[in-house]
């Protein structure tokens, strides 16, 4: 079992011409043989050596003969299956045309009528993953949603962010790792019978630091997926053109594919793509910026022609502080190119500024335009009943109309999308209803949503492991150092707050 996803029934939108996905290839390999990729692991180093890489112990610098890369590329499944807490809720990555939509991040919450951002308090945190289970066009919920809430340490918010989401979804997780956590919230996932996508992203340019390194070996000795995603910037860490933006990011991820098979071959690895090209006004990431959506159109077609799933996010984050026309334009076309393009699965719904912000109500916004999306890519269905002759010839000409027919109420849902909080009256019902936006229809939604939507609870034994992996785990940065005593008094509010661990 798993969610069906869409379907894309057409030929995917491609910008390159097979001679251009050649010549990407070609230099991507270039790279790879003649610059190679720093890597700072001893062991990861001798791995090279060891297989055939001229490895420079000195520089820590790695060049890769070209049968090797592909050899790595081949080794990859070209799909797999991640699974949720519920089996129904499973995603089968890389199935041909099949795209889903997830949740985007943002380190923290805003305040609708003054647009500030602020730490999202637990409660807050806790709705917003029942909002994410409820919508329809969230297929998977990335890491975090918000980095944490208020009175976490540091070090514990991802842990807390991990069980949020276990507890109050049942969709496929996806979740960040920091200071060693990544054991713990594996372990979580484990406990209650899912996995839980994880990512070991280098740095670009071209470089893996330990960490990256050490993730790789435990995702792949315990079986977890993980992604690539180095994350450049185009004139910055990257080349300022699209195509050697793409060639230098291509390059950092299939070095790590090549350590991932020397490791161990057939793990479950996809990759994704967060290239950007740089505001040379600001000098910070040009987020919402068409070139992104170009970059994303590019990598799919590169990454689909390695048959490899892949992911992007250039629909994830907007420059627009609220929830305005600039955020629906920038996100939404952003989201539609890189659907049509055929990605794997396409960051979207509650993203907002730059990655510092997310909201529910944005999320649910978003869902109607992945909906939208969703519904383009099924296409058009040409059969004998859907050209409908006979109903044209039973109706002819004025008088005649469609509206009665039984071929009308039997195919006009499926022939339309129907948004839940899009605007659709006419004028002078609209403003006898009080002339209300579709932030305003969100927003009620939301309160909906709230208070009609629980997700299955965990089974008793599942919490109690929950729990434990929790309080391990504050032990544990207690004990290193990584909890100072200021932090724990504040942390102690929390965890003893009324209806821990909900609110």
């Amino acid at each position: 079992m798993s969610i069906s996803g869409f379907e894309r029934n057409f030929e995917a939108f491609k910008i390159l011409t097979g001679e251009q996905v050649t010549a990407v290839h070609a230099a991507t390999l270039k790279v790879l043989e003649e610059v190679g990729i720093v890597f700072h692991d001893e062991g990861a180093l001798e791995l090279f050596a060891e297989h055939g890489c001229k490895t420079d112990f000195e520089t820590k610098r790695v060049t890769f003969p070209r049968h090797l890369v592909e050899q790595a590329v081949a080794g990859c499944p070209s799909s797999f299956t991640v699974k949720a807490r519920d089996p129904q809720n499973n995603l089968v990555l890389g199935q041909p045309n099949v795209t889903y939509f997830t949740s985007a991040p943002g380190h923290r919450t805003l305040d609708l009528d003054t647009w500030e951002p602020r730490d999202a308090t637990r409660k807050e945190f806790y709705d917003y993953v029942t909002v994410l289970d409820a919508l329809p066009n969230v297929h998977r919920l990335s890491g975090f949603p918000y980095f944490g809430f208020a009175k976490v340490p540091q070090c514990m918010r991802l842990l807390e962010s991990c069980a949020a989401k276990i507890r109050n979804s049942t969709k496929v997780q996806g979740e960040g790792a920091v200071l060693d956590n990544a054991r713990f919230n594996i372990a979580m996932a484990k406990a209650t019978g899912q996995d839980i996508l994880k990512y070991a992203n280098p740095a670009a340019p071209l470089t893996f630091y330990g960490d990256t390194v050490a993730a790789v070996r435990r995702y792949l000795g315990e079986d977890v997926p993980f992604h690539f995603a180095s994350g450049p910037i185009a004139g910055a860490t990257a080349p300022a053109t699209i195509a050697g933006a793409l060639v230098s990011n291509n390059a950092e991820s299939l070095g790590g594919f090549v350590l991932a098979h020397l490791i161990r071959p057939g793990g479950r690895i996809w990759v994704g793509n967060m290239t950007m090209v740089q505001n040379m006004r600001t000098g910070s990431p040009a987020f919402g910026s068409i070139s992104n959506t170009l970059i994303d159109v590019i990598f799919n077609q590169m990454w689909r022609h390695y048959r490899i799933p892949s992911w992007t996010s250039s629909s994830a984050w907007t420059s627009s502080k609220t929830i305005d026309y600039q955020a629906a334009y920038e996100t939404s076309m952003a989201a539609f190119a890189c659907a049509l393009s055929g990605s794997s699965l396409v960051l979207l719904q509650g993203g907002l500024t730059g990655e510092l912000t997310a909201h529910p109500v944005k999320a649910i916004l978003d869902d109607d335009v992945a909906g939208m999306i969703g519904h383009l890519l099924r296409g058009v269905e040409f059969s004998d009943e859907t050209l409908a002759l006979d109903v044209i010839r039973e109706v002819g000409p004025i008088p005649g109309n469609f509206l009665t027919t039984a071929h009308t109420r039997k195919w006009w849902r499926s022939q339309q999308f129907l948004p839940f909080v899009a605007d659709s009256l006419p004028f002078p019902d609209w403003a006898k209803m009080g002339k209300k936006k579709a932030i305003d229809h969100a927003k009620e939604r939301m309160e909906a949503i709230l208070s009609s939507h629980k997700a299955s609870p965990l089974p008793p034994d599942q919490e109690q492991a929950v729990e434990d992996i929790l309080r391990e785990a504050r032990a544990y940065y207690r004990k290193t150092g990584k909890i100072t005593a200021d932090e724990w008094a504040v942390y102690q509010e929390d965890l003893n707050s009324p209806n821990y661990p909900f609110a």
